[in-house]
């Protein structure tokens, strides 16, 4: 519980009761509408201090508090020092360097662990399309006021220190972010009103394809473009492009809302309140226990020793622009998932989980399979962030040892409670796990359960409402394979695959694989894992009576008399 209303911290006292000081000097800083407030009180004896000095006192602490804010709100006045960053270890000279390089800077922070990974695949990538730059396009109907709208971002990025970071490299090697005061993203419009429908649609694709293809540099904020396109008096197209490392999926709408909350009262941001800060979440990293999360990692993955792979190699590849599909399951099966899961005490994660782990045991063939999870990383015990803005997520190894006697149920309840057990030591970055683990924690495939917010469904403005129509997402991965699972009325398996290692039949194959799994799954969550079939229709003939044809008679008596015949036909090979 914290105090509230107009009294100062702590409430107050009858005049009577003792002072344990001859003076008490308080200040207090409120958050208003307006910003915050510092009050100064003083208390004191009046046997010993009259009212003139107690005055005075206050009058030249007020006097030398505004004296310190005009003095280092001067330019000339001097810069940071390291005790200004205190979430780092630096030099005065890190500082400096990080001053020339960040205009206005107002902070420096570490990075989270997959910040870290996103910020190695781009610097060694560094030619080529980053397959890490993001996209969301919103296709907006309604009387759209450009200059309204280009004001709403520039408040939604000043309100949000997370949108105005950059990253850079210190004198040690190591790579921090820094805040810069202020930064406006770039902004571009495009009239194509003049056009057909066909022609203007193909350029606006060509537009937003231009946009994605840019690499951004990372060293300059803020890591987001905006391009407005005109396609009708009542028709826009709103494309906005950023950088993995910025924002994850969670954040997205957050930012999608607010820039709509915004733009309903006319660009000013004010009325939303102090926006909670990234810096918080990271804060809280620094706390955790490194040490044990260590330990239970060593713990989950003991005694696996071999990579789970099922792409060929990516060795001596450049980067390659990730392609895309999806496969949509039925309203009755997603209800009959749900049931399981409510039924047997179990979360769709974890049906998704397991039914993955099954068709990549096939895959892989192995019955120990690790792959990649992608998981929130937002600590619930955090004030606020449920509305941070930032990149929390991290990819961590999911192990499953398939044994093919066992129950389904048991399966998912096993692999349930295990995952259960690593929940406090999701913080520890995915490096360093394979750095303590070997070559067991290593994989190249992912699986995302998508169950953050949606989009938002309107931009407001006033009575007559600009609203948006259709949110497309386009979104990469360095993976061969990434499988995305969106719960809804119609549960979607999303599969991401970079096109130089597979091909879009491969990786529909295997979406379908996933669906054939969670049918079997929901029928009789009883049945042995072993019995769990992969294989559709079409692939069981094929084995089973194409490749498998005994019904016939062969010539010869022996296997052998067989093979001398094959000799005399080719004997060289």
């Amino acid at each position: 519980w914290q105090p509230a209303g107009p009294s100062a911290l702590g409430g107050s006292t009858h005049p009577d009761m003792p002072l344990p000081h001859t003076i008490e000097a308080v200040a207090v800083v409120r958050d208003t509408p307006d910003g915050p407030a510092l009050t100064l009180t003083l208390n004191w004896a009046g046997g010993i201090l009259d009212d003139g000095d107690a005055e005075h006192l206050g009058t030249t602490w007020l006097a030398l508090l505004t004296g310190m804010a005009a003095h280092v709100a001067d330019p000339s006045a001097g810069g940071h020092t390291p005790s200004d960053f205190p979430l780092l270890a630096l030099t005065q000279a890190d500082v400096e360097e990080l001053e020339t390089t960040v205009p206005g800077l107002t902070d420096v922070w570490p990075l989270s662990p997959l910040q870290e990974g996103l910020l190695f695949h781009t610097a060694y990538d560094g030619q080529g399309p980053d397959v890490y730059g993001t996209q969301r396009v919103l296709d907006l109907t309604g009387p759209l006021d450009a200059a309204r709208l280009r004001r709403s971002w520039n408040a939604l990025v000043a309100r949000h220190d997370m949108l105005r970071v950059s990253f850079h490299e210190l004198a040690d090697g190591r790579s921090v972010q820094a805040v810069t005061g202020a930064a406006e993203p770039r902004w571009r419009e495009a009239d194509l009103s003049g056009r057909t429908e066909t022609d203007a649609l193909a350029e606006a694709e060509t537009l937003a394809e231009q946009e994605r293809a840019e690499r951004f540099d990372l060293a300059e904020a803020p890591l987001l473009r905006l391009l407005l396109v005109r396609l009708g008096e009542r028709r826009h197209r709103l494309v906005m492009t950023s950088h993995h490392i910025l924002l994850d999926g969670w954040s997205t709408p957050i930012v999608l809302g607010e820039a709509s909350r915004i733009y309903a009262a006319g660009g000013d941001a004010s009325g939303l309140g102090p926006a909670p800060s990234f810096r918080d979440h990271l804060a809280w990293l620094a706390r955790q226990d490194k040490a044990a999360a260590r330990e239970a990692w060593r713990a989950e993955l003991a005694d696996a020793d071999e990579p789970t792979l099922i792409a060929p190699t990516a060795a001596g590849r450049g980067p390659a622009a990730t392609e895309g599909d999806s496969v949509l399951l039925s309203e009755e099966l997603t209800r009959a998932l749900t049931t399981t899961a409510r039924t047997h005490g179990l979360t769709l994660n974890t049906l998704a989980q397991g039914a993955w782990a099954m068709v990549l045991s096939r895959l892989a063939r192995r019955t120990d399979v690790v792959f990649g999870n992608s998981v929130a990383g937002r600590p619930p015990e955090l004030a606020g962030v449920e509305s941070m803005v930032g990149m929390f997520l991290n990819t961590l190894p999911v192990r499953v040892r398939l044994d093919g006697g066992e129950s389904v149920v048991r399966m998912l309840t096993r692999l349930q409670d295990r995952q259960s057990a690593l929940l406090a030591h999701q913080h520890l970055g995915l490096a360093e796990i394979q750095s303590l683990c070997g070559a067991g924690a290593v994989f190249d495939t992912m699986l995302m359960f998508e169950n953050y917010p949606g989009d938002t469904s309107g931009t407001a403005a006033g009575d007559d409402e600009v609203t948006v129509a259709r949110v497309h997402t386009r979104a990469g991965t360095s993976y061969p394979l990434a499988v995305g699972v969106m719960p809804g009325d119609r549960m979607r398996l999303h599969v991401t695959y970079r096109p130089d290692l597979l091909d879009r039949d491969e990786a529909l194959h295997v979406a379908r694989q996933v669906e054939r799994v969670l049918e079997q799954v929901a029928a009789d969550p009883f049945a042995p894992v072993g019995r769990i079939d992969v294989a559709g229709p079409l692939e069981r003939g094929l084995v089973v009576r194409g490749w498998n044809t005994t019904a016939g008679r062969t010539p010869g008596s022996s296997v052998l008399e067989l093979f001398r015949a094959w000799v005399v036909r080719a004997p060289g090979a």
